[in-house]
């Protein structure tokens, strides 16, 4: 952003990479969309809750109360249950520099502009035909997170540690016990949350050391 605040992260999960829009804020900036190269994707609102959510089967467009306002199929997707239901093209704004165009699975962009300068992260993809396999509809956001956020979340929190650890740095190059910076309460408890997410939704021992080694890599 203009601010200096990170504003899109593009990182690497496994196999998968991960792209991550957060508002403009220099510290406990929230999450305003995950795209994932697998064919998973979410909008949130500013209030935090759900705005849009896509899967490899399709898609729905919530309000801000959480009621349904539409939803969609993607065309390689007609062997699930139910009417097939088109896109309609969506354009919506999560901030004033970070819009999101969807006309497509393989055509979801989003896009940054600032100071005339623009610049466009290709996030949608495209997804083999499924000819044999009965897909269900695209189900309403879960209450529980899954193993997928869980792990956006803990790569969330080591990111925003290295920046403040990058800013230490920049304020206080000479300071001989940088190494030794300590991250800000407000990362150490959500940490703590993470963990106690893994282990009241019954996640496994190895995704929870997962999250811890990424949380406090």
């Amino acid at each position: 952003y203009p601010s200096g605040n990170l504003a899109i992260i593009v990182v690497r999960e496994k196999s998968h990479l991960v792209c991550i829009v957060q508002e403009d804020k220099e510290s406990k900036a929230a999450i305003q969309a995950v795209f994932t190269s697998s064919g998973r994707g979410t909008c949130y609102y500013p209030g935090g809750s759900v705005w849009i959510t896509m899967n490899i089967q399709g898609g729905q467009y919530m309000d801000q109360a959480g009621s349904r306002v539409r939803r969609w199929t993607w065309p390689n997707t007609i062997m699930s249950p139910g009417p097939h239901v088109s896109l309609s093209p969506i354009f919506i704004s999560l901030n004033l520099h970070v819009g999101v165009r969807i006309l497509g699975q393989d055509k979801i962009t989003v896009s940054f502009l600032a100071m005339g300068q623009q610049a466009k992260f290709n996030v949608g993809t495209k997804v083999q035909p499924l000819n044999t396999i009965r897909l269900p509809p695209p189900a309403p956001a879960p209450a529980l997170l899954g193993e997928e956020e869980l792990l956006l979340l803990a790569l969330r929190v080591r990111i925003l540690w290295l920046s403040h650890r990058l800013r230490g740095c920049l304020s206080f190059p000479s300071y001989e016990q940088r190494d030794k910076i300590k991250p800000p309460a407000y990362l150490i408890t959500q940490t703590v949350k993470l963990l106690q997410l893994c282990t009241t939704s019954g996640r496994s021992n190895e995704l929870r050391s997962w999250v811890r080694a990424i949380a406090d890599a």
